[in-house]
């Protein structure tokens, strides 16, 4: 079922017409190439979603006619060790560093909207979460990308890696492995390097971006403790050990081994116990 209204910007790749269900308008903007295009069309979608516009169903288990997920041409996506480290005490470096932050959030658009479409049989909560989840992500990409502007340059002018979303591909045939090892994984580690950031930001004297991090940070632990429930929620659904089961799904997917620092105080904020720290070796 399909709106005759107009996506929010015409120049969209895509169809101009929106479907009236949220998970089918999840992978519409999943698909969207345009980075600006994308995080305006999913703030509009949870908009709608919170005004009863849009139905869920949650039992469909939709079909992908797209490629996805959708990306404009530029940056230039390289192998992790290929991508060009520059010096923070530079405009360019500084730059260097906001994109890469930049790219980082227009990924975590696309995992929350893949886990609203591509995941049947939840709860109605789940696709609420991951639909927040998207709209937060996408203000992230904005004031990034906007901040990026202000230094001259602009998205996609830095070359950048994608083992976040690889990741995604990775644990697209289970909603477990998804929760376990997105979330709870590379989204944590992202609470981890956030502090170490936010300081050489500071001694940069980019205030600017520093706050832009305590916006971001305080977000993604929220975003980290969707990712626990839900992991939580299924093991209990599933009647699996989280700690066991955390550590065999690691270790089946190659998940990236966690390494230090580790920010104890965010990832306890963000649901995991001391039981699970202690033994991802990490309190």
């Amino acid at each position: 079922m399909n709106s005759p209204t107009l996506a929010p910007n015409s120049n969209s790749t895509l169809t101009t017409t929106l479907p009236l269900e949220l998970r089918e308008q999840a992978l519409f903007w999943l698909a969207e190439p345009d980075a600006r295009l994308k995080a305006q069309g999913v703030t509009a979608m949870r908009a709608a979603y919170l005004d009863r516009q849009l139905a869920l169903n949650t039992e469909a288990d939709l079909s992908c006619a797209y490629q996805i997920p959708g990306r404009p041409a530029r940056p230039e996506l390289v192998a992790p060790l290929d991508v060009k480290r520059r010096a923070m005490n530079t405009p360019e470096g500084r730059a260097s560093l906001i994109h890469a932050l930049a790219h980082i959030e227009f990924n975590a658009i696309n995992l929350a909207l893949d886990a609203v479409w591509r995941f049947p049989n939840m709860p109605e909560a789940y696709y609420q979460d991951w639909l927040q989840v998207a709209q937060e992500e996408a203000y992230h990409f904005g004031l990034l990308a906007d901040h990026l502007v202000t230094m001259g340059y602009q998205y996609g002018d830095f070359s950048a890696h994608n083992s976040l979303w690889e990741l995604a591909e990775k644990t697209q045939g289970d909603v477990l492995a998804r929760m376990a090892l997105v979330p709870r994984t590379m989204e944590a580690r992202g609470l981890d390097a956030t502090p170490a950031l936010q300081a050489k930001l500071a001694q940069a004297k980019d205030q600017a971006a520093a706050e832009i991090l305590d916006i971001i940070l305080r977000d993604e632990i929220g975003h980290v403790a969707i990712g626990n429930r839900w992991f939580g929620f299924l093991c209990e659904q599933r009647q699996l050990d989280p700690i066991t089961c955390f550590a065999e799904l690691a270790l089946q997917f190659r998940a990236p081994v966690l390494r230090a620092p580790f920010n104890v105080e965010a990832r306890l904020a963000a649901g995991f116990t001391p039981a699970e720290l202690s033994a991802m070796k990490i309190a």
